[in-house]
This record gives structure tokens, C-alpha cells and sequence, in this order.
């Protein structure tokens, strides 16, 4: 790779670890692109769009898909090294066979591979070395004919001995395109022939190894035009990538390249040029290490959080889709992280045009992804992503860290608006997560896939278990609608309301593969007042006939082949789950959200936490008989997995107000800071030094996507914390963690929604609200429960019971001088270094919160 190319390449995975993709508008333009950083582009006549990756999830990733798309043609992009590109197939295609590639070097060009197709063969009997793993993805590969490695020591001794470079697949179990490569190659004999012939194959579950994931995904990112799963990457046997790309179809299309026909020219790169290979290996990794750099360098302070707030609700505005909400056209994802910034932003700009305007924003989105069929109507829950703009057609697959996220999204915009819409879709989450992601013990498994059978015995389709055809419908709900103004049934009426039809309302174009032809996804067209006015039937009858008869469908849906469940449970999606019983329950007054919530810390402090060192697990896994089963050795925690369980923590304690889960999350903290902390350049690492000495880069986590990036959320737990204890050492800890991201931050602030609003907190400080009284009391009740029903983001609530031997008491001495006014439940309110006067009535309390 010369010189203009690598920079060129480092200037693209700039703007790509943001979500954004460059498309200049002429060739002098093109040309200037290695002399702009990304907030220069729109300055100097560039058009910047949001990528595919960005589009589909903010966080610089596509979710499953390999295809990578160019923004101008919407076609996905094939490369074979940097020096050479040429147009794949359009995703539309049936074989979806979109492949990206990307390689430190250049490769030639080579034909169709003059080998015939070879069809997968089924499953030896004989299993290989994943059949001893604990992860669901890598036992789905158990019986592959390839010669599986897991992640680890055996694998790259193994390469170094022979000499061969390694073959690196990252996915996960609920990863649909994951399933089509292991289906189409990985079960293909021959390939598997070639696999074990001339590499070391390797294979690592995503979510088990976020770090490997990071660091592999960034090369992908930086030498293509985007990333994905599953990814594949070739590494030299000392583990620097030299060429890799996503999903590939096994055979050479008209404009593709299949699998088959890449291995046999790394095989021969390897062979003929493997020294070139290796020497460019290495300085594309030198180069990835400088530009993933974030430092607090010569800043002394965190960048203005006033000018941070505007850029960023600038930027969300500008990209901001009128009619159906959200921030891009297609495919579509939630963005709980963006919505929750602008929440945040509204209530510190509340009186201004651009306050209501941010406001309207998030809930229009919020309604319109309700509506949509990104939502499960029947089984209530979240899918994934939408694929169009109108949220209507989704990607099946159901994530636990969405669920979770959302059911605090939804809980914050009923705070804020009153409208019980909100809080009945937060509710729906919760029951959801209860009934299908939940171990009997307390803890909560990560993902339902997208693919099931129609039919038992038959292939998996994906959306199979979720769509409907009128007949079924019909056939389910024949029940006439008494006092309709014309005949109707109940079938009918659901019909018209979620928009069925007898043709099905799955566009073809959504349906590449033809397999939901006539099906249906339930999408509300109508207000029940329209549906009820069409009818002359009243509201709340319409509502009455719908529930029921979703019910029925719920219960007939029952008896369908269902999807994979991924029995596996994360440390950190554990803790964002915490988090929404948590804060949802506190909210609403549901104290069996806050009891589920509690159940869930008590799952990950018995079965995910090590007493001895004081350290998390990642990993644990659901066993047979209800049992929870670990792996050997144990896979440990990684920052994200510190970093959500600490948020989980302490918005549990301001639930329940039971003070062990905060010495807890002080401890956890203590632990974080010793395992990740960044002592010379500030921030947080996102693995152990010693857990990634194989890793050719150790990053810090710096982009808010599907999930929040763990940094964010460090940021925001060491300023509650600060509050909480009065320890100024993680106030500092904040600050100068602040610091080395505002740089970040500056360029591309909504790439850090989440920080930015962490920065807004610090720079205003948080509010200490105070209540003395007796837990048990109902006017402690209820001045608590009047501070839960309101939207008060930046503040930390204590319950000061009088006792000052109390955990509490003992960080800040303080609470011990607050006394109850008449032997009243009493509320005092700490903020900008000045105190309120004493606060006994919940709605005077109401008022001053609502200032």
C-alpha cells in the first residue's frame, strides 16, 4: 500500500469509527480528502452521509449483513485488496451474496475459480474441538468439517509451528447471515478441505470476546468500506490481520467472488509474496495503533459541554426522517443512546424552539417504532432493526440489550409526557424479557434469532415464527363484532387495524428469497379512534376486541417451531437489564419490576462474580434441569461488563433503596479503575492488559452505538458515584476522562451522544436529592415515589435514615445533621453547593423538581 492509499485509508476508518461515509461530489474534491478531517468536510463541499454502518446502529458496525453499501449507488461494494474494486450484486438479489473484502495488501485478479459447485453435505459424526465449548455459536459449528480451534494458546502455537497464516471467523448464535456461511461453506466439505489444508481455523463467539471482536473489526472497518458479521479475517501466526472481509457467498457470482476462490489466493499470496504480506501487516497495524490513540494530551479541561449539546442536536436534526421519525432512511435501527440525549437535552432547553423541538423528536420516534412492526405486537419485545423507513418490515432477531435499553427509553418519555402509551410499551418489554429471556435464577439470556421453521421438519426461515397469512387469521378469529355498522369479525377487524392483506404486505424487494410470500407483519395503520370511528364501534371496545384477539394469535403462535434461544448470559447485558426493571419499576410503582430487578443482581453476584479476586464473569450459561453452568476457565469481565453492572447497581439502589448493591457498585468501581484504567493517557481500556497480551491493539471503547459505549457509561458512574460518596478521586476520575474523549467529542459529537450528555451533568453538576425517613413509612413512600414519576436525569437520590452508623451516613457525614421536620418524611435537595429549604409535601416537591 503506498503512502497517499494508507492515508487515505486512516482518514476513511476516522470518519467510519464515527458512522459516516465521505462521498465527495467531484474528482478535485476526491482529491482533497486526505487533507480534511471529518468536521471539515461539509466546510469544504462535501457531502457527508450517514454510511450503512452508521445507519444501522450508530456504532460503526453493520449487525449481521456483510453486504457493504456505497451511499451514492446503494450497491454493495467488492474488494480484493486496496489497489482493486469492483460492484457486487445488489443485496436485492435472491442469493444475498454481497461480499466485502479487504486485505493489507494487494492482490491480483483473478477468474472464476474453474472448481464446480460442491453442495454441502450433512454433518459428520465425528464432532471437533468446539464440542467441548460452553458458547451456543461455537457448538453450532461443533460438526463443521473444518478443523476448529477456539480462541487461545493451542491455536497459535499451532500456527507458529507450521508456519500457516490463521483464519479468524467472529459471529454469534442469532446471527442470521452467520447461519448462511455456516451452512453454505463451513459445512461444504471440500472448503473445509481447503480451510484445514492451508490455515489454522479459528473461531470466536462475539459476544463471548468482545475484545477480539474490537480489535479485528477495526482492521476490517479501516481497509474497507464498512464491517459486520460474520467477520473473517487472516492473520499472520503472530495475530496482525492482513486481508478480511464478512459474510461470503461459497462460489464466484457474475459480479462477486465466492469463498472458495479467496482462500485459494491468500493461499497463494501466502506462498508467493507472504513477506510482503507480512511487512504490510505490520505497518497497517502500526497505523491502526497511532490513529485508535485517545489521550488527554496537552487538554487540561473537558471541551465546553454548552457547545457540545448544540453540535450534537444539530446533527441529529439535520439527519431527523419528519414523517416516520428516526435517523435515516434504511434500514432503520432503535437508537435508545440518541433519544435518551435528546431527553436530556429538552429538559435543560425546555423554554426554546430547539428544547420542544428535540422533544418532539424523540417521541415521534418513539411512537412510530411502537406502531411499527419493529415491535412484536403479539409477543411484545423489540426486534432488531427495521429494514425501510417506516418501521415496518423488520430483521427478526430479538437482542436483550435492546429490550433493555428501550424499557427505559419508553419509561422516560411516559416521565416526561404523561401519556400512558409509553408506559404500556415499556411494560410489554418487561413481560417479554419475564417470559422468554429469563432463567428461573434470576438472570437473562441474550438473544432470540430471527430464523425458525414454518414447520417442524422444514428449513428455518427468518421471520417464520412471526408472520401471519389472512387465512389464519381469519380461521383464528371468526367471531362476529356485535354493534359494528356493518358485518364484521374479529378477524377483520385486526386486520384492518394492523394492516393485513390477502397478498401479504411484505414487499418482494424485502423478501429476496421469496419465502414470506402472502405473510404479514403486524404494523398498526390506524388510531383506535379512526379504527372505531370506521366501525361505529366506541374506543375502548376496539381495544377490548384487539387485545383479545392478539391474545389468540399469541396462543396459536405457541404451537409454531420457535426460534433458537441464545441460553448464554452476559455480565453486561445482565446489568443493562437491571437497569430497565430497575428504573421502570421505580417509575411506575411497580414493585415486581424492582423485585425482578433485585433478582437479577442477586443472579450476577451469585453466579458471576468471584469472591476471592473480587472480579466479574462474562460468561455463564444455562444447564440442563434450570442449573447455570460456567465455562473452564472462566471467560473474565471485560470494562463493558464493570461498567453496565455499576449503572445496573445504582439505579437499583435508588429503586429499592437497599443499600448493599451500592457498596457493591463501589467495590465493582474500585475493581474497574485497578483492571482498566488508562493511568498516563485517561480513559478506560476495554479489556485487561494481561487478558489481550495476544492482541496486536488494546482500545478504548469510543463510539455510543446499539449499546453505549462503556466509557460513556463510566463517565456518568463516577460522577454518581462522586455524589453518592463524596470521593474526590473519581470526580477526577470523570474530568479526566471527559478530557481525553473531547477531542472525540469536538470532531463528532454524536458519535458520543451519551457523553456529551455525561458532560452536560459534570459541567452543571448533579442534584443530591435527600430524604429522611423511615423506609417502611408511607410519606417516605410517597415522597420517593413522587421523585421516580418525574424526569430528573442528573441527580442521585439517598434515603437518610437516621441512623449514622449507616454505609451512607459513613461516606458523607453530612446526613446524620438532616432532620425530619415534625417527625415528617422529610426531602432536602443539594445542588451548586447550596442547600433547599426542608420539603414535606409531595407536591410542593413536585413543583420545585418540575423547575
Amino acid at each position: 500500500m503506498n503512502q497517499a492509499n494508507r492515508a487515505c485509508t486512516l482518514r476513511r476508518l476516522d470518519l467510519q469509527r464515527h458512522g459516516r461515509a465521505v462521498v465527495p461530489r467531484s474528482t478535485a474534491e476526491r482529491r482533497s480528502e486526505t487533507s480534511h478531517r471529518a468536521r471539515d468536510l461539509v466546510r469544504t463541499g462535501f457531502r457527508v452521509r450517514p454510511s450503512a454502518a452508521y445507519r444501522r446502529n450508530w456504532s460503526g458496525y453493520t449487525e449481521e449483513c456483510g453486504t457493504v453499501w456505497t451511499p451514492t449507488s446503494g450497491r454493495p461494494t467488492v474488494r480484493l485488496g486496496l489497489a482493486s474494486s469492483g460492484r457486487g450484486s445488489s443485496s436485492r438479489d435472491k442469493d444475498r451474496s454481497a461480499t466485502t473484502v479487504s486485505s493489507s495488501a494487494p492482490m491480483p485478479a483473478g477468474g472464476k475459480s474453474s472448481r464446480t459447485n460442491c453442495p454441502p453435505l450433512a454433518p459428520p459424526k465425528t464432532a471437533n474441538r468446539l464440542i467441548n465449548e460452553k458458547s451456543p455459536y461455537l457448538l453450532q459449528h461443533a460438526y463443521n468439517p473444518v478443523d476448529w480451534y477456539p480462541w487461545g494458546q493451542e491455536a497459535f502455537d499451532k500456527a507458529q509451528k507450521e508456519n500457516k497464516p490463521i483464519f479468524l471467523s467472529v459471529g454469534y448464535s442469532t446471527c442470521h447471515w452467520c447461519h448462511m456461511m455456516e451452512e453454505e461453506s463451513f459445512q461444504n466439505e471440500e472448503i473445509g478441505r481447503l480451510l484445514n489444508e492451508n490455515f489454522i481455523c479459528v473461531m470466536v463467539d462475539r459476544e463471548e470476546r468482545p475484545d477480539v471482536d474490537k480489535v479485528y473489526m477495526t482492521f476490517v472497518q479501516a481497509t474497507s468500506s464498512g464491517g459486520g458479521w460474520p467477520m473473517n479475517v487472516w492473520l499472520t501466526p503472530s495475530l496482525q490481520p492482513f486481508v478480511g472481509g464478512t459474510y461470503f457467498p461459497p462460489e464466484d457470482g457474475l459480479t462477486r467472488v465466492g469463498f472458495r476462490t479467496v482462500l485459494m489466493r491468500i493461499c497463494d499470496q501466502w506462498k508467493l509474496n507472504k513477506n510482503t504480506l507480512l511487512e504490510n501487516s505490520q505497518r497497517v497495524t502500526t497505523a491502526l495503533l497511532a490513529r485508535s490513540e485517545i489521550s488527554v494530551g496537552d487538554r487540561q479541561i473537558p471541551a465546553s459541554a454548552a457547545t457540545m449539546n448544540s453540535r450534537c442536536f444539530q446533527q441529529l436534526d439535520e439527519g431527523y426522517d419528519e414523517e416516520y421519525g428516526g435517523f435515516a432512511e434504511a434500514p432503520k435501527f432503535p437508537t435508545p443512546v440518541i433519544l435518551k440525549f435528546l431527553f436530556s437535552y429538552w429538559l435543560s432547553h425546555r423554554l426554546t424552539q430547539d428544547g420542544s423541538r428535540a422533544q418532539q423528536m424523540a417521541l415521534h420516534t418513539l411512537k412510530m417504532m411502537a406502531n411499527g412492526g419493529i415491535q412484536d405486537h403479539v409477543g411484545q419485545g423489540f426486534h432488531r432493526y427495521s429494514t425501510d423507513r417506516q418501521w415496518h418490515i423488520p430483521h427478526f432477531e430479538k437482542m436483550l440489550y435492546d429490550q433493555a435499553q428501550l424499557s427505559v427509553v419508553y419509561t422516560q418519555a411516559f416521565q416526561i409526557s404523561g401519556d400512558e402509551f409509553y408506559a404500556d410499551v415499556a411494560k410489554g418489554i418487561l413481560q417479554y424479557v419475564t417470559r422468554t429471556l429469563s432463567h428461573r435464577s434470576g438472570g437473562f439470556y441474550s438473544a432470540e434469532d430471527a430464523d425458525s421453521p414454518p414447520e417442524r421438519g422444514m428449513k428455518p426461515q427468518e421471520g417464520a415464527y412471526y408472520v401471519w397469512t389472512v387465512k389464519e387469521v381469519q380461521q383464528l378469529l371468526p367471531e362476529p363484532v356485535v354493534g359494528a355498522s356493518e358485518p364484521l369479525t374479529s378477524g377483520q377487524l385486526l386486520m384492518k387495524h394492523y394492516g393485513l392483506s390477502e397478498a401479504g404486505n411484505i414487499n418482494s424487494s424485502q423478501d429476496p428469497k421469496g419465502e414470506l410470500h402472502g405473510q404479514n407483519v403486524l404494523m398498526v395503520r390506524y388510531s383506535l379512534e379512526l379504527t372505531a370511528a370506521r366501525y361505529g364501534l366506541e374506543v375502548e371496545a376496539v381495544r377490548a376486541l384487539l387485545n383479545t384477539g392478539l391474545e389468540k394469535l399469541f396462543q396459536a403462535r405457541k404451537h409454531r417451531p420457535k426460534a433458537h434461544l441464545d441460553n448464554k448470559m452476559l455480565a453486561a447485558w445482565n446489568g443493562l437489564m437491571v437497569s430497565g426493571f430497575a428504573v421502570t419499576g421505580a417509575a411506575l410503582g411497580m414493585e415486581k419490576l424492582v423485585a425482578q430487578a433485585t433478582n437479577g443482581a442477586k443472579f450476577l453476584k451469585r453466579h458471576m462474580f468471584d469472591v476471592s479476586s473480587g472480579r466479574l464473569k462474562r460468561t455463564c450459561y444455562a444447564g440442563t434441569g434450570g442449573t447455570v453452568e460456567q465455562s473452564n476457565p472462566p471467560c473474565w469481565g471485560f470494562l463493558e461488563d464493570y461498567a453496565f453492572v455499576v449503572r445496573g447497581l445504582l439505579d437499583l439502589y435508588e429503586a429499592s433503596q437497599e443499600s448493599s448493591w451500592l457498596e457493591w457498585a463501589l467495590r465493582l468501581q474500585d475493581i474497574q479503575d485497578k483492571l482498566f484504567w488508562d493511568p498516563r493517557g485517561g480513559g478506560y481500556f476495554c479489556s485487561e492488559a494481561e487478558l489481550g497480551t495476544d492482541l496486536p491493539l488494546r482500545l478504548k471503547d469510543d463510539q455510543d452505538g446499539a449499546e453505549p459505549s462503556a466509557n460513556s457509561v463510566s463517565a456518568h458512574n463516577l460522577l454518581r458515584l462522586h455524589s453518592f460518596t463524596g470521593h474526590k478521586d473519581w470526580m477526577d476520575k470523570c474530568v479526566c476522562l471527559l478530557t481525553a474523549f473531547s477531542e472525540r467529542m469536538r470532531r463528532v459529537p454524536v458519535a458520543l451522544p451519551e457523553m456529551v450528555r455525561t458532560l452536560s451533568a459534570q459541567q452543571q453538576t448533579l442534584k443530591q436529592i435527600v430524604i429522611c425517613g423511615d423506609p417502611q413509612a408511607k410519606d417516605t413512600k410517597a415522597l420517593l415515589q413522587c421523585v421516580h414519576s418525574i424526569y430528573v436525569p442528573n441527580k442521585v437520590l439517598i434515603l437518610a435514615d437516621g441512623d449514622p452508623s449507616s454505609f451512607l451516613s459513613r461516606q458523607l457525614p453530612f446526613l446524620s445533621n438532616l432532620r425530619r421536620v415534625e417527625d415528617r418524611a422529610t426531602v432536602y435537595i443539594f445542588e451548586n453547593q447550596a442547600c433547599s429549604m426542608p420539603i414535606t409535601d409531595p407536591c410542593e416537591l413536585r413543583k420545585l423538581l418540575h423547575q
